[in-house]
Parts: structure tokens; sequence; C-alpha cells
């Protein structure tokens, strides 16, 4: 049990967990200080996503966000960065969306991308996200996790943190 100071500065920033729960699956989840149909905006559009989804540190930003957030939709990120010639593409296709509850869709941008499961529950006000990413194999996560591609999740969700705190039940 920690002390006071500590207790206060975990109500003021929420924590971020990662754990591989199988050799082919990553689990990340956050509380976020916001109702759930705030939290589920900020995830399906597009000018919100583009506030923070790109953790700032990576010096990467969006050339394009275009999302489609439906059963059967398109979702497509196109990101710059300073040190590279030409932008990345990141797609793929809802496989389900139920509004302020869960969202799901493919990772297409190569044989080895993932399907994206995050699930929206609200709880006393605020809202715990969790994300489920499963890869067609084993290789693939070790190979995700030895890029440095889902170390940004802490990053990001500090960064929607802040635009939830900015935006309040407005955002």
């Amino acid at each position: 049990m920690g002390t006071g100071k500590e207790s206060e500065a975990a109500d003021m920033k929420n924590p971020t967990s990662a754990e591989r729960t199988s050799d082919r699956e990553l689990v990340v989840t956050r509380v976020f200080n916001g109702p759930v149909h705030i939290v589920f905006q900020a995830w399906t559009q597009p000018e919100l996503l583009k506030q923070w989804w790109a953790p700032k540190s990576c010096g990467v930003y969006f050339v394009s966000c275009e999302t489609d957030a439906r059963t059967g939709g398109k979702v497509r990120f196109v990101m710059g960065h300073p040190a590279a010639e030409q932008p990345m593409a990141f797609f793929g296709t809802y496989l389900e969306v139920i509004p302020n509850a869960r969202v799901v869709w493919t990772n297409e941008e190569s044989a080895d991308g993932s399907v994206t499961t995050v699930t929206f529950a609200e709880e006393d006000g605020k809202t715990r996200v969790t994300v489920h990413d499963l890869y067609p194999s084993k290789e693939a996560l070790d190979a995700a996790i030895a890029s440095g591609s889902t170390e940004g999740f802490p990053e990001q969700f500090a960064q929607l943190d802040e635009l939830l705190a900015a935006g309040g039940d407005s955002v």
C-alpha cells in the first residue's frame, strides 16, 4: 500500500499496463478520466485521432487520417516523418464496431499485421480501455516488439488524457 502522495499521483496520472498474454497477443489497459462516449469518439473520429494517436517524441505526424468507423468500413492513416523520404501508410478494415463498447480492425499494411480489438467499459464516470493486438504468429509479435512499435502506448495514452482534460465533455 502506498503513501498518500503516491495515491495522489496515481489519481492524477492513470498508468498504462502492457502485457504479453500469449505467444501471439499483447494486451494494453488504461483507465481514462472521461465518460465512455467521449473516449469512444476519440478513437473513431479523425479530427480527434489526429490529436493524440502519434507519439510526439517519435517525430511522426499525420499527413491524412480517414476512418469509416462502422463494421465493414475502412481505416487509413498516412504518417510522415522528417527523416523519411516517403510517408508511411497504415490501413485496415473495421471488422466490428459497437458504439461505446468495442472496435475491431485489421492492420493490413503487411502480412504480419495484427488484428486489434479495443473494448471500452465505463466505471464511475471513467473509461477502462483494453487493447488486444493479436498477431498471426509468435514471430510477428516478436518482430513488432523488437522494432519498438509496441512501446508507444503510454505516450499515446498520455496524449489522449491531455485531449480529454482539455475538452471535457465537448471532445
